[in-house]
Parts: structure tokens; sequence; C-alpha cells
């Protein structure tokens, strides 16, 4: 490692590109362009100061010939034609640097390292503690790291390497370019206090759930709601009197007598919830799918290969190194065996 000048932010290697150039001023002119040319919130995420990163962004302009950033007095206001052709080759050495990095760690020890995954709450609090915990038996020193889910930040996370996976829905927007593998399907089921008029039902149908004020869970936040769409098509606009991401609060909300709740059928746990009913409506709602989303360009460590496995035993090594050459997202699916594809 080379000496850090007074413009090094931590755990930045002075690596030589060209010249004079150096892999820390790569960083800097990317990190810039990534806080929309705001260089004091850039020198914050890089634990260093503003005029370092000044002075070093226009050294290296000053070694390639050209302006990367437009000027106006001490202030960035724009980036100039070349630079907008720099800085996604900018980006593309430092993921490329991220790889060099992973592939030296594997061959020093393949069982330890970092994973960094996205996912909703209700799979964080109803699904993962079991995978987790058989996962941690054998990956004792992996350090697992799990963020919510954040639409476009959760895609630039993966483009910076700040997330190794995410778990989305089917028809999540905001990925670009990213590989995504069915993984799992998970169901709905309404619940109900017990002696309530539904649990006396042998079916409940849309006409009938209609008629009762209704608590829905959707994992995916904003402003789409899947369970008014579906009664919609069927001709019928019930009331829905809220929506939440936390199907917990759909089940206090039920007790307190407010509504009628649909939410994931995983979340309805009977040592916990013996004073609720369950009423499965499988008939009325096709399970919903999940697909694990990484980015085509990540290098997979073993440990990453075998947490994906403990998702979805039908995603193996061969399918998941494949699926990364390929750009068709129909082509992808078809590499999965749709009926070994888990319903939760």
């Amino acid at each position: 490692m080379l000496p850090q000048d007074d413009g090094c932010a931590q755990g930045v290697y002075q690596l030589s590109i060209g010249i004079g150039m150096k892999l820390q001023q790569i960083k800097y002119i990317f990190e810039v362009a990534r806080n929309q040319l705001n260089v004091s919130a850039t020198a914050e995420s890089l634990f260093t100061s503003q005029p370092g990163i000044s002075k070093q962004v226009r050294l290296l302009e000053d070694e390639l010939g050209v302006e990367i950033f437009v000027r106006s007095g001490k202030h960035l206001t724009n980036i100039t034609p070349a630079g907008r052709e720099i800085l996604p080759v900018a980006e593309h050495i430092l993921k490329q640097v991220r790889k060099i990095q992973d592939i030296a760690a594997s061959h020093v020890n393949h069982k330890e390292g970092r994973l960094n995954l996205s996912t909703t709450h209700t799979f964080s609090r109803y699904f993962l503690p079991e995978v987790v915990e058989a996962y941690r038996k054998k990956y004792a020193k992996v350090a697992m790291h799990i963020f919510q889910s954040n639409g476009v930040r959760t895609n630039s996370d993966l483009d910076e390497g700040k997330l190794d996976l995410a778990l989305a829905h089917e028809g999540e927007e905001g990925f670009v370019d990213k590989v995504k593998l069915p993984c799992f399907y998970w169901r709905r089921c309404v619940v109900v206090p017990k002696g309530h008029s539904l649990s006396k039902k042998e079916r409940v149908n849309f006409d009938i759930l209609a008629q009762y004020p209704l608590l829905t869970h959707t994992s995916m936040g904003g402003d789409r709601n899947p369970i008014l769409q579906k009664f919609k098509e069927h001709g019928f606009s019930p009331e829905i009197v809220f929506s939440a991401t936390d199907c917990e609060v759909i089940k206090s909300y039920v007790r307190m007598g407010l509504g009628v709740g649909v939410i994931a059928n995983m979340a309805f746990e009977e040592h916990l919830d013996a004073d609720l009913v369950k009423i499965p409506i499988d008939h009325l709602f096709n399970p919903s799918l999940v697909n694990v989303v990484f980015d085509r360009n990540l290098y997979f460590r073993e440990y990453i290969f075998s947490f994906i496995e403990s998702l979805a035993p039908q995603l193996n090594r061969e399918l998941i190194l494949q699926s990364q050459q390929i750009k068709s997202s129909n082509k992808i699916a078809r590499l999965v065996d749709q009926s070994l594809i888990p319903v939760l």
C-alpha cells in the first residue's frame, strides 16, 4: 500500500491506474456524481475532507487533460460531455476492483466474510429466522446484515456492492440490468377473532369478504394494493380500512375488532395466534412470486451460493452462474423448473 496523501479516504488503496491516475481519484469522481455533485456530502460519506476531494478531482482532470465536471466558482454544477463518458468507465473499474478483492478473500477463507441482504419485514420476521439459524451452523464466521427493501435505492446498493442479494416481488420496479431468479411463492390467508361470523362459513368468496371492512397486508408498500386490485377485477369495491407492511400490526387491529385481516400465510403462528382463526383463500388469490436479485457482475463466494440454495434449493451453483450470462429475463426464468419452486 502506498502512502496516503491529504485527500485519501479511509481504506482506499493508492493504486496507480495510469501514469499518475489513482484508484482513489476514480472513487472520488464516481462518488461526487452519485451524490448529485455535492462535494460536502461526498466527503462525509467517505470520511475525508472536502478540500482533499476537490484537490484529487482537479489532479485527475489535469492528468487527463479534460474537465469531468462543470464549475461555477467553487461549486460543481454539471457533468461535462467527457465526464459523461468517463464516469461509466469509472464505475466499471470500481466494480472490477471489488471483484478482485472478493476473489482474493475467497482464496484466503471461503467460509468467512460478509453477506448483505435486502428484504421485506415479513420475510425477515417469518421466513428467514429458520433459514439463517441453519445457515449459521455451517458459516459461523459470515457476518449477515439484513436491510429493509427500498426500491430504487436497493438497485443502486446492488450496483455499488453495498448489497449482495435482494428478495423482491415479481413485477417490482426499479431494478436495472439485474439477474432475477424465481425463489419462492407465498400465499395469503384471512384472519378473524374466534367467534367471528366468517369463521363459521365453510368457504369465503369475494362477495362475502366485500361485506366487511378489510385490513390488508402489502409487502411492497407504496400506493399499490394487489388485494384491492383483485377485488375490483371481480366487480367488488370493499372498504379498505388501512394497509400495512407489518402483519403483526394487522393482527393487532383484527383483535381490536376493526376489520377482517388479509395477511401472509406464513405470518399466522398457531402458538401465538390461538385467539384468531385462519381462513384459507388460496382459491381467491394466486401465490405471489418472490425473486432473488443480484448484480450481473457479482462475484459469488461459496457462502453466497450456499445461502441462495438454503433459500431456494432449486437454484444451484451452475444455474446461478449460467443466469449471469443471459440478458433476457424470460430466458433466465426458463432455467428454473417451475414445479420445484417452494410455496410458503
